[in-house]
């Protein structure tokens, strides 16, 4: 049976072109001198490439990026896996393999299985030189800790490898990239005080309408339709009439997350680091949801924005997994068309749910957002993420008095924010919004006029 003629993809190296060219000098040589001592010299040299030569290579390497689902978090330690295989029944002598790592996924651990490990900061930037025993396959540890959320790229990897004794290389094998999801770490939050206005049938809130609930709002005469269980035998064999303990429904609240993506500022430096706008967004996002999800409300996401992203209300933990992968893809976007404005219509925000929007205050449109949002009739809670050690520029000259004044605008839209009823407060984690939801839960019970 004849042999089938190698792939296309493997080049002779330099080494094979040398030892041809040696070899025919040293011959050509021999016959023109009439030296037999120069044939006897070129021998070794053509019997080495030919016995090199005698196992071609037929079958490129292959090289793959592990897809491990994990859930990560930021500041958790992360491991993947870049794998070179060997198809072929030869032997790869020399295998060069280097991989692209997103600067967020600061790997510190780069080694091959069984093999010696580098340590450092950028040891993912380095090739790495091994051999692959035919038809199996080598892996490429890569160890090190997840320092921001989102979805980072590990890879595109590729893969270089030498056969028939360095004669011949192979064409350069690249892998797509393999994204790896890295949750926002959530601060420790909680919200003691009752929502402004519930709004489901089932909940862990007390409503301040009559219904089945642990919460006793007083005795009344029996009326047909009610419960036996509920007879207060006290009150009834007293007034000799039956009487019945009524109580106020439990209802769940639904909030409503609306994050202003208009713009970014400050810098970031992962989890151990500063936070920027962006940084403190998502995590608070993530903190709020999980605290209301957990007393079983429910919670839905806005973008405030050109892109316009939402995120359907629902409860349970499925939905809290959803919310961080929701928040995973969240970008500033900055446009100078008017952002998405149907948010303000009922069939997205209704007219009981809680508001917190969390934005940054560098736009003025997000200013007149939450204006037009108080206006509505809606209850509106303002979160500034924007970085408290926001250094000012470092230009001389104007920039510095233009950073003092621009600062006392912002703070004069605050105050007219808050005179129009939104109370805006700084994000510090746990307890941030206490006072802000019992202030909110009491202007409830006053009437409210809705904007026509």
């Amino acid at each position: 049976m004849p042999e089938q003629p190698p792939v296309a993809g493997w080049t002779p190296t330099r080494a094979l072109g040398r030892a041809v060219l040696l070899t025919g000098l040293l011959l050509l040589a021999g016959v023109v001198l009439g030296r037999v001592d120069l044939v006897v010299l070129a021998t070794p040299f053509a019997l080495g490439t030919a016995y090199a030569l005698r196992r071609r290579p037929r079958a490129l390497p292959e090289v793959w990026i592990d897809a491990d689902d994990a859930h990560l978090v930021e500041g958790a330690e992360m491991g993947r896996t870049v794998t070179l295989g060997n198809p072929d029944a030869v032997e790869y002598e020399v295998a060069v393999v280097r991989s692209r790592v997103s600067p967020w996924l600061r790997i510190e651990r780069v080694g091959f299985a069984g093999g010696a490990t580098a340590g450092g900061k950028t040891v993912a930037d380095r090739p790495f030189v091994t051999s692959v025993p035919a038809a199996t396959a080598v892996d490429l540890e890569l160890a090190g800790t997840a320092l921001r959320w989102g979805r980072h790229p590990i890879g595109p990897a590729g893969a270089r490898v030498a056969a028939a004794g360095g004669m011949l290389v192979s064409r350069a094998v690249i892998t797509e990239p393999v994204r790896v999801r890295v949750y926002p770490k959530t601060e420790p939050f909680e919200a003691v005080e009752a929502m402004p206005r519930a709004a489901g049938l089932v909940g862990a809130h007390h409503s301040r309408r009559p219904g089945e609930g642990g919460e006793l709002a007083g005795v009344r005469v029996f009326a047909p339709g009610d419960r036996l269980r509920r007879i207060d035998w006290r009150v009834s064999l007293r007034a000799r009439q039956l009487h019945v303990a009524a109580t106020l429904s439990d209802r769940d609240a639904e909030v409503v997350v609306l994050l202003d993506v208009l713009a970014e500022a400050g810098r970031s430096g992962g989890v151990d680091g500063a936070a920027s706008v962006l940084d403190t967004t998502v995590r608070a996002a993530a903190a709020i949801a999980e605290h209301y999800l957990h007393r079983g409300d429910r919670v839905s996401l806005l973008e405030y924005g050109p892109a316009a992203r939402r995120l359907r209300p629902a409860t349970g933990r499925r939905q809290y997994l959803t919310v961080l992968e929701w928040l995973l893809d969240v970008r500033a976007h900055a446009s100078s068309h008017e952002p998405y404005d149907q948010v303000f219509g009922p069939q997205l925000l209704s007219a009981d749910a809680l508001v917190v929007v969390l934005t940054p205050l560098l736009d003025e449109r997000s200013a007149q957002m939450l204006a037009r949002l108080a206006r509505s009739g809606r209850f509106v809670v303002a979160v500034d993420t924007l970085p408290a050690n926001l250094s000012p520029p470092k230009d001389q000259g104007w920039a510095e008095v233009a950073y003092r004044l621009w600062w006392l605008d912002r703070d004069t839209m605050i105050a007219q924010l808050r005179e129009h009823g939104v109370p805006v407060v700084r994000w510090a984690g746990a307890g941030s919004l206490d006072q802000v939801l019992h202030d909110v839960a009491r202007l409830a019970t006053a009437p409210r006029v809705g904007a026509r």
